[in-house]
């Protein structure tokens, strides 16, 4: 299934993309898309069952804005230098274990929601990523197949990330990933269901309509199923967190000499395959 949120900021109702593309409304089955509902297999499987019967009403999409697809996340966990063509550019040393630094729930945006430069920004960079989005408890996972099966869907994230606050100004990378907007995410959370194997999915990004990142998640070092293991070892994964798992090559960052860092009015657009496309215009905050 393809779920997702519409409306104005604040006041999105839950929401199935059928595949024909029609928009249907869920709000008569459920309160909304959050972790609740995604570890509640009867909630998910009366949406099918309705969704099947064709009992779910039309929503006219015209002038509606497509917010975030989870509401009320619990916390984003963001695996750094997680691809290997990403590695070689920025001349790091491809990690032993996976990187792991946080974003909070409050960058998340709508996937065409504007994207602020943060003030005093000069290298505020892009880095369109897969989001494993968590559908059961998961504590000291032993595999990386249970880690799969703690995998409730996935949807686009675009990790935004100012390299001087990151790089810069010392401490760890917080300061660059957690500026207001710096995580638009969807436009869908598509279910695990429909998304076979996560090591076969292609992200691009453009600026300004020139292609800049143009990966697959088979470059990934950790492999999702991995990522989830791994990071269950050091701290509990609840229905409703999300992990953004690292961004092949093709940043700012890896640019060469003058580095083509975002600025206010620039037009970021980005997509990962079968999981929807985002469109962002940057401004100054």
């Amino acid at each position: 299934m393809k779920l997702l949120r519409v409306g104005t900021a604040g006041r999105e109702r839950p929401a199935l993309l059928d595949p024909d593309g029609t928009l249907r409304d869920l709000s008569g089955l459920v309160a909304d898309i959050d972790g609740t509902l995604l570890a509640d297999e009867d909630a998910l499987g009366r949406i099918r069952s309705a969704a099947a019967a064709g009992d779910l009403p039309a929503l006219d999409a015209t002038g509606l804005r497509t917010g975030p697809p989870l509401a009320r996340i619990g916390k984003i966990v963001c695996i750094g230098l997680n691809y290997h063509d990403h590695a070689r550019e920025t001349g790091a040393e491809p990690p032993a274990e996976p990187v792991i630094f946080f974003k909070a729930p409050d960058t998340v945006v709508g996937p065409d929601d504007t994207v602020l430069i943060p003030r005093g920004s000069v290298k505020t960079d892009w880095e369109v990523e897969l989001a494993v989005v968590i559908g059961r408890t998961a504590r000291y996972l032993e595999s990386a197949e249970e880690g799969l099966a703690h995998v409730a869907g996935y949807a686009v994230a675009h990790d935004v990330s100012e390299r001087e606050f990151q790089t810069e100004r010392g401490g760890t990378w917080d300061k660059g990933k957690n500026c207001e907007t710096f995580n638009p995410l969807g436009p869908w959370l598509v279910t695990a269901d429909k998304v076979p194997d996560p090591q076969n999915l292609s992200l691009r990004l453009w600026v300004n309509g020139e292609l800049k990142q143009d990966g697959t998640t088979a470059e990934q070092i950790f492999p999702v199923g991995e990522v989830v293991r791994y990071v269950s070892r050091f701290m509990t994964l609840y229905p409703g967190d999300v992990v953004n798992t690292g961004t092949p090559a093709g940043v700012a960052m890896g640019h060469p000499e003058p580095k083509p860092y975002l600025r206010a009015g620039d037009v970021v657009e980005l997509e990962v395959t079968g999981l929807g496309r985002q469109r962002q215009v940057l401004a100054q905050a």
